[in-house]
């Protein structure tokens, strides 16, 4: 999408939650996952902090890539 943020994967490490939204990315693209039930807690499932690359985990997860069309997840960029 034109006009999107542009984020490096330590910049995406900052939005872990901490001090404001949690942001985790898969293939490519940034998603603020702060609303989410399962995030609120900022560890999902026990497995996954946010601020982090997750495509090497989606294989595994008991959901596929439609989690990211949920209505708390939006769509915040790009991961360069």
């Amino acid at each position: 999408m034109s006009g999107e943020r542009i984020f490096s994967e330590g910049e995406l490490r900052k939005y872990d939650g901490d001090t404001g939204p949690m942001y985790v990315a898969c293939n490519g693209i940034v998603y603020d996952v702060s609303d989410c039930p399962h995030w609120r807690t900022g560890l999902h499932e026990n497995l996954h902090f946010p601020g982090q690359e997750l495509s090497n985990e989606i294989v595994n997860a008991p959901h596929t890539l439609e989690v990211f069309h949920r209505p708390c997840v939006r769509r915040v960029g790009q991961l360069r």
